[in-house]
């Protein structure tokens, strides 16, 4: 909190948001009204007037803005991430070229292989699949190996997911390959459960208690 009270107190906080206000507006002026249905198109056109009035944002900034005057549309095209160099593979994210329009794609196209795109964080989703589903590895005790544990991820995605959300694709940098341990399982050891003998001799020593004092009262009371 004190952190935040000091940053708002700063005229140097003011002068950035000013400068980024009055170079937002500069922007507006040079792009127009005009209505942007393709994300992408619209993202060149800012970087290709940026370049030309030699307008200064930082990465940061600009993502602030365009995302500001962007909404989501079900039916807009996807929006292009990174145009890679490796091969497609649908299930991993990298999707062929031709799904894209030829003015889309860069002069480097002899170099690129595949595209990716921006995941919709709306319907985004982590799944846990078990260990039976990887394929015999031949390790003690049938472990799965990283291989094999990757094989059974991909198939539980093609059984489980994609008959659902066709577009769906893993995220290779957020998959956590491992084993869950519980240690309440394996290493609590519950008290065990006292019979019904030493329960019923603790109520009948409460009663005996209990009928100690009734009679100390009524003693005082005479």
């Amino acid at each position: 909190m004190e952190k935040k009270k000091k940053k708002l107190l700063d005229a140097d906080t003011w002068k950035r948001d000013a400068h980024l206000v009055e170079t937002t507006l500069t922007l507006r002026k040079e792009l127009g009204g005009d209505l942007f249905e393709d994300y992408n198109l619209f993202r060149d056109r800012v970087d290709d007037a940026i370049k030309q009035l030699d307008l200064k944002f930082t990465a940061a900034d600009l993502k602030t803005v365009l995302r500001a005057v962007s909404w989501r549309v079900e039916t807009a095209p996807p929006v292009i991430d990174k145009l890679l160099k490796e091969e497609s593979d649908a299930l991993h994210g990298r999707y062929p070229l031709s799904i894209l329009g030829q003015s889309e794609i860069s002069n480097r196209k002899s170099k690129i292989r595949s595209v990716s795109f921006e995941p919709d964080p709306n319907p985004r989703d982590t799944e846990q699949n078990s260990f039976l589903e990887a394929p015999s590895s031949g390790l003690p005790g049938d472990l799965p190996s990283e291989a094999t544990a990757k094989v059974g991820i991909e198939a539980f995605i093609r059984r489980e997911i994609l008959p659902y959300t066709p577009d769906a694709w893993i995220k290779a940098d957020a998959t956590k390959i491992g084993y869950e341990i519980s240690f309440t399982r394996h290493f609590y050891q519950p008290q065990p459960l006292r019979t019904l003998e030493q329960i019923r001799a603790d109520i009948l020593a409460v009663e005996k208690e209990a009928e100690g004092l009734l009679d100390e009262l009524l003693k005082g009371g005479a």
